[in-house]
């Protein structure tokens, strides 16, 4: 039996094991290519958990912040011939500012409405990619997108990128940890909690959702560009309404009001979803079956794990201090 406390700690050397551990057992370029995509979904897993678990908000609009990392940063290295790391940068100072304009009015909505109003962005920020022409590329993209490197050390394989995007989700969880136990955290939990509650005891409500927002806007920002400097090539089709349904799929089976809910969440799709298109070739003439069957488990999960599988397997060994 543990506490929560040493719970999480032994969640995060387990996890920086197993991180650790993959590229030392496989060096194939698709096991590792699939690691990196868990990695960049995760970075935005976590920061669309922390809006969905903790401020009890629902946003469909999230590719769209991914996607505006990724043209940001592809845009000022191609065009403009900016530094790669820079430009990450810019394109998430750029997003958060994009985010904060778009939490503004639409924060104050709530449930479906505000599911609608994330959804109605992230439709028109794909138009906008699609409709940008030599800017965006139109819906042929954005080819030769350069390297990240370091000196004379450049991120040009898949090893080598796996490398850096995961001691940047082990930092965004770490991140995450240290602000849910902040004065923030724990506004946010009052607000998930009851909103009303929350406004009679002087919690600025809509202040706090719009920094969480925009916090996990920043986040998805971040993982786009990575994935944009990671393929050299970016067109609107990835960022379009079904990844953001994924995304908050992801969040949902994980367990959005737990720490480590969205990777593990991430994780399980994206392997599930690679084990259904092997499965698709093999029974080809059943056309969308892969797609039926990622329904089905989605569904079970939710049936028998309404709260998601960090909070299964944490039922199975474990015990919170004082719940």
């Amino acid at each position: 039996m543990f506490s929560e406390r040493k719970l999480e700690l032994l969640g995060f050397v387990v996890a920086a094991l197993i991180v650790a551990a993959l590229p030392l057992v496989t060096r194939s370029n698709y096991l590792l290519s699939i690691g990196v995509f868990i990695g960049l979904y995760s970075m935005v897993a976590i920061g669309l958990g922390l809006l969905m678990g903790y401020a009890g908000q629902v946003s469909l609009g999230h590719a769209a912040f991914y996607g505006l990392g990724a043209y940001g940063s592809a845009i000022l290295t191609l065009h403009y011939g900016w530094n790669a790391w820079l430009a990450i940068v810019v394109a998430a100072f750029a997003t958060a500012l994009v985010a904060y304009l778009i939490g503004m009015p639409t924060l104050k909505l709530h449930g479906h409405y505000l599911a609608m109003a994330t959804l109605g962005f992230g439709i028109i920020v794909r138009i906008l990619f699609n409709e940008g022409g030599n800017l965006t590329g139109g819906p042929s993209g954005l080819p030769a997108i350069a390297d990240l490197n370091i000196g004379s050390f450049v991120f040009d394989n898949d090893l080598r990128i796996y490398c850096l995007v995961w001691p940047l989700v082990l930092l965004q969880v770490v991140l995450s940890r240290n602000l849910l136990r902040s004065r923030l955290g724990r506004a946010l939990r009052a607000i998930h909690d009851s909103e009303i509650a929350a406004r009679s005891c002087a919690i600025n409500t809509g202040r706090h959702k719009l920094m969480v927002f925009v916090l996990s806007a920043i986040y998805a920002s971040v993982a786009g560009s990575l994935y944009a400097h990671w393929v050299n090539f970016v067109n609107p089709h990835p960022f379009g309404f079904v990844f953001s349904i994924e995304l908050v799929v992801m969040v949902v089976v994980g367990g959005g009001a737990t720490l480590w809910g969205p990777v593990i969440g991430a994780a399980a799709l994206t392997v599930i979803d690679q084990l259904l298109v092997q499965l698709g070739h093999v029974f080809a003439p059943a056309k969308d079956m892969d797609v039926v069957l990622f329904g089905v488990i989605v569904v079970l999960v939710l049936l028998f794990l309404p709260q998601g599988l960090a909070r299964g397997l944490r039922r199975k060994g474990v015990a919170r201090d004082g719940a």
